[in-house]
């Protein structure tokens, strides 16, 4: 069990049964999912950037990611439908902890000029995204194999019923939220 699921389990859950007025240890929100997502756009001319993102992304989530590929063709860009256009990873149980454990506490203090989090990010259903503009903050890329500086959207998926119980639980796990 990682340290950020204990702690979750022993001390976060039953502060926030108390703290929301939650009786049912099941109604408690808790984190479901975290889903990261790398768009590739250069895959299109060149398929071999699709396999260095691949890379970077099996390295940052500990597990091989999909590629999606494109549902309309767009002239304009080069692109055809069913071209590999991106990589998409789901993390759930102890990779997901890990991974969040790794992106709070590594990861997002070695953003430069980082300020904190935004708030309004919350999705209107308790999920909450925030983009990270370089995969090198992240402690397992190697810095010099890196052939393009890229970024990547970040989902953090709850059982909150609302964006209020959400930022109860992210600001309980320690997310970094700004003032």
């Amino acid at each position: 069990m990682t340290a950020l699921k204990e702690k979750f389990e022993k001390q976060i859950k039953p502060n926030l049964m108390k703290e929301l007025g939650i009786s049912n240890v099941y109604r408690a929100p808790r984190i479901t999912k975290v889903v990261i997502n790398m768009s590739v756009g250069e895959a299109a001319q060149d398929s071999k950037k699709m396999q260095f993102a691949i890379d970077d992304l099996t390295a940052i989530a500990g597990q091989k990611p999909v590629t999606t590929k494109a549902k309309k063709s767009i002239a304009a860009f080069k692109l055809r439908e069913g071209m590999n256009i991106g990589a998409k990873v789901t993390l759930r149980r102890d990779r997901m902890y890990e991974f969040l454990d790794r992106l709070i506490n590594i990861a997002l203090p070695r953003v430069r000029d980082f300020r904190g989090l935004s708030k309004r990010s919350f999705d209107g259903k308790g999920n909450y995204s925030l983009g990270i503009k370089e995969q090198i903050i992240f402690p397992e890329i190697n810095y010099d194999k890196v052939d393009k500086i890229r970024g990547m959207d970040v989902t953090v998926c709850t059982s909150a019923q609302n964006d209020e119980e959400a930022l109860h639980l992210l600001r309980a796990m320690n997310f970094p939220f700004a003032n």
